[in-house]
């Protein structure tokens, strides 16, 4: 069943090292029938970091708070963060389990191949790390558009009446950071670490740098007009609808959040490190974004002026007007693209992994290639250079049509909405038939009654009926934010203003299935734990139990 082809003793030969710790990290990949080739360089420190400014809610919120403006109005802005943020969380617990139960770089593809019947697993499974990497290609190059047209905003903030926009410009910024993501991944990639445990003090010290200008210099907004007003812009048939479709800004800004997951091998005690870090990260990024979503709204003043000096990055007329220098504006707004560049530099790292996984298990042409680490550093750097080149080819698109670009990154949400969505339904129906056990004995079968390979839980988990009502919570949520992804912003369509995520994400997944009906079946057989192949791993995590790892 398993895909790797190692055979138990030749793993434990191959996985035991010097440090406990890591001795423990790798034989929970051993488990997997993985063996650990990446060097773990990450702590919670440095992944806490990671997971903050992967997500940056409370900078993106900035940038995409006045999207759900239009459908929603103020209000809607409000309670719809909050209702994203509490579905986020539980989201995010339900990846926490699986990250916890099997923490690998696969992620996604890997948990729907452990969960799912035997007889659909390995093309769920196929199809799940396609939308994974799709979603994840979408999210670095949104991530470096929006980075590209920030600094475009900030040459109109600093020379208004000299300086002429055009969509080229923004191709060549986007360019620009991707090079520069690919630095901090391959050629100092020993530094990321530390390059992001200081993002973390730069992510909470740029927040306060923000929240206190504009909250003392900037006008006063009305408490009951904020909280009570909603406004329906895009010409929808009732309010809650528009509320619906104004909700995915917010939505956008949370996602990311399981960029850590995908560095899981890279991560010292990781089956405890990453969940830790994901919920904190979630804990900080929202607290920060729903104080800076007020903050914006209380302070931004008469919003007709402000969409007139500056309708592509409102805030920026926002802090201009603040602060009543544009200097100091200048200022505030390259705290915001610091961190936002400093952003891509994850997804480059998360992407490039899900890559590798993937390769790693032959679900990509080209796999022999891309499935291979650096000796030097060990570092995909194959994966890395080419997840680059192909979010540096979808930067082309915008030169041509910015429609059709943004048909590409929209994909970002629908993509890794339908792979959380498809992981977490497994889940909640394998923990509901009470297929996933505390720990192992020798007696167990190694597969269920119904075909489904037997799982065991991880140390982090929530137990019983909280779990199962949480996991529920989480399989309505997705399917919500997975509906209205597809959903434009305006109910009269035009080409501009269409949503073409339905095309592309149906296309990404039909196409990777025919690929694999044709193609990869013959050499893609899914990464199916091996549970017998790994004793001695299980009777670590059993000792881990026992002596309280539980949380």
């Amino acid at each position: 069943m398993a895909s790797s082809p190692s055979k138990s003793s030749d793993v434990e030969l191959d996985v035991v090292p010097t440090n406990s710790r890591d001795r423990q990290d790798d034989l929970a990949l051993a488990r997997l029938g993985k063996k650990a080739v990446l060097k773990r360089r990450f702590g919670f420190l440095s992944i806490l970091g990671f997971s903050c400014t992967v997500l940056i809610t409370w900078e993106g919120s900035l940038v995409l708070f006045l999207v759900g403006f239009q459908n929603g109005g103020p209000a809607g802005v409000i309670y719809g963060y909050i209702l994203v943020w509490l579905g986020t969380v539980s989201v995010f617990v339900v990846l926490s389990e699986l990250v916890s139960m099997a923490p690998t770089s696969g992620g996604q593809y890997h948990w729907v191949s452990m969960l799912a019947p035997r007889n659909s697993q390995k093309l769920l499974s196929y199809i799940s790390g396609w939308l994974t990497l799709a979603g994840w290609l979408a999210s670095l190059g949104s991530g470096a558009f929006l980075t590209g047209g920030l600094i475009q905003g900030l040459l109109m903030l600093c020379q208004p009446d000299t300086y002429v926009p055009q969509n080229w410009h923004v191709t060549l910024f986007y360019w620009a950071i991707i090079a520069f993501c690919v630095f901090i991944n391959v050629a100092a990639g020993w530094l990321l670490p530390k390059f992001e445990g200081a993002l973390l003090v730069l992510h909470i010290l740029g927040f306060f740098a923000i929240l206190i200008p504009v909250l003392v210099l900037g006008p006063e907004g009305d408490a009951k007009e904020i909280f009570t007003t909603f406004l329906n812009l895009g010409g929808w048939n009732s309010q809650g609808l528009s509320f619906c479709v104004g909700i995915m800004g917010s939505v956008f800004a949370f996602v990311g959040g399981d960029g850590p997951i995908h560095l899981s091998e890279e991560i010292h005690n990781a089956q405890i490190v990453v969940p830790r870090s994901i919920m904190t990260g979630i804990a900080i990024n929202g607290s920060l974004g729903f104080a800076m979503i007020l903050t914006m709204l209380f302070r931004m003043g008469d919003l007709d002026a402000v969409l007139e000096e500056n309708p592509a990055f409102p805030f920026m007329a926002i802090f201009h007007r603040a602060v009543q220098s544009r200097a100091g504006a200048a200022v505030m707004a390259s705290m915001v693209m610091v961190l936002t560049i400093s952003a891509n530099v994850g997804f480059s790292a998360s992407t490039s992994r899900i890559c590798w996984a993937f390769a790693r298990d032959r679900g990509l042409p080209g796999w022999r290639t891309l499935s291979k680490v650096s000796d030097r550093t060990s570092i995909p750097v194959y994966a890395v250079m080419f997840t680059s080149i192909v979010a540096c080819l979808l930067a082309l698109i915008n030169i041509g049509s910015m429609a059709a670009f943004n048909g590409v990154i929209s994909v970002a949400i629908a993509g890794l909405f339908s792979s959380y969505l498809l992981t977490s339904s497994l889940l909640l129906y394998r923990r509901c038939t009470g297929a996933i056990l505390l720990l192992p004995t020798d007696d167990t079968p190694s597969v269920t009654p119904d075909g489904m390979v037997r799982a065991v839980w991880g140390p982090w988990r929530i137990p019983g009926a909280l779990g199962i009502a949480n996991n529920m919570f989480a399989c309505a949520y997705l399917a919500f934010v997975f509906f209205f992804s597809f959903w434009p912003s305006f109910a009269e369509v035009t080409v501009e203003n269409m949503n073409w995520a339905v095309l592309v994400t149906s296309a990404i997944a039909v196409l990777s299935a025919v690929y694999y009906l044709v193609w990869a079946r013959k050499s893609y057989h899914g990464p199916v734990v091996e549970i017998d192949a790994a004793r001695e791993a299980e009777s670590v995590v059993r000792q881990r139990v026992e002596i309280g790892g539980k949380v």
